[in-house]
């Protein structure tokens, strides 16, 4: 893998400018601009059953679109060693992605075994999934009883007919909300929606969310659209910003700045002014958040992905397939992190040939997960 442009102190002064981490470093593995790793995004399967234009859309992801075969993707045990090596080198959170992860079959198993993980300090890993919500209310029970904490589900929309079209497969809003419902009842909390707003698309589906999850205990929180792989529509205007959502929101709902209880959470998080709980809104158009990024991403072929929008990546699962042992892995990966001076959104004006308009490639969304 080719290592990256930006690193030393020379690239590290160029992101302290904009913000400067406050990260414990004692005995973290640090990649070139000082961020240790903490955070895994492991992808369990490339296949989704919606089609959201954002991310797969179905003019794109069509029925005869190569998604990788069952031994193409790394195996349960494959998988737990490799969670286990980045365990070793710090990551106290591990995220099961996809496509969509509850596709894949008996993933309980999986769980089971990453729950029982603990972190460099003996506590437990926390264990957390995103999912559309399709499959949600029938698995909720067995998915906490194997072990996992939280999950967070993808909601665009509370009018059927929008989010219907969004999803690309005439899918029900009212399912999604029951899986949401059995979440709750499962104590796979808190339970977290993630809505992407697209101007012209779902605007107008930012208070009717927040209305409808006041008070409920779970937390929705407002993306920008992204140019994400997948999205090959994107473009500037598409974006409605987290300060336009915010406004919405406090024209019938006031909030206050509420706490970030860590320096890399992704969410800017709001409270109600009558205690009716949280909101958050992700900025990562129009206020990026690199420079406290602690996130990798492993697809489910075992590539290593060191930001959501990279166009190369480190083939784990060649070493996953010769024995190689954790500690070894840790090592590889410890090599490659080192490496790392991602900071794409920083930087994003700056590889536009044409304003507002997306012209790179990034790796498809649905590979290495949101």
């Amino acid at each position: 893998m080719r290592a990256p442009a930006l690193h030393g102190a020379s690239a590290r002064g160029q992101i302290q400018q904009l913000r400067t981490p406050t990260f414990d470093h004692e005995a973290d593995c640090l990649d070139a601009l000082g961020r240790p790793l903490k955070d895994l995004r492991l992808s369990v399967i490339d296949q989704c059953n919606f089609r959201c234009t954002y991310c797969m859309p179905k003019e794109v992801f069509t029925k005869d679109y190569r998604f990788l075969s069952a031994t193409e993707r790394l195996s349960f045990d494959e998988l737990t060693t490799l969670a286990g090596a980045f365990v070793q080198l710090g990551v106290d959170k591990i995220r099961l992605t996809g496509g969509e992860p509850l596709l894949r079959k008996d993933l309980e198993r999986l769980i089971e075994r990453l729950a029982a993980m603990t972190t460099r300090n003996g506590t437990p890993v926390e264990l957390a999934l995103t999912t559309n919500g399709s499959l949600l209310a029938a698995k909720a029970r067995a998915l906490k009883a194997a072990g996992l904490q939280r999950v967070t589900v993808s909601l665009d929309s509370l009018d059927d007919e929008v989010f219907r079209r969004m999803n690309g497969v005439d899918y029900p809003v009212s399912r999604v909300l029951e899986g949401i419902e059995a979440a709750c009842a499962a104590g796979l909390a808190p339970v977290k929606v993630n809505t992407v707003i697209e101007r012209g698309v779902n605007e107008r589906q930012i208070v009717p969310l927040a209305r409808h999850f006041r008070f409920s205990g779970v937390t929705v929180r407002f993306i920008e659209f992204m140019d994400v792989g997948g999205a090959a529509s994107w473009t500037q205007n598409g974006v409605f910003t987290s300060a336009d959502a915010r406004r919405a929101i406090e024209e019938v709902f006031p909030l206050r700045a509420g706490e970030q209880h860590k320096l890399s959470d992704t969410a800017q998080v709001y409270r109600y002014a009558d205690g009716a709980g949280d909101v958050g809104f992700i900025s990562s158009v129009s206020q990026p958040f690199c420079g406290d990024c602690t996130r990798a991403r492993v697809s489910a072929d075992g590539k290593l992905f060191l930001c959501l929008f990279a166009t190369e990546s480190f083939d784990l699962r060649r070493l996953v397939k010769s024995g190689c042992s954790a500690n070894d892995l840790a090592g590889e990966i410890r090599e490659v992190w080192t490496r790392r001076g991602d900071r794409y959104s920083e930087l994003r004006e700056e590889t536009r040939v044409v304003p507002g308009k997306k012209r790179y490639p990034t790796v498809r969304m649905s590979l290495v997960g949101g």
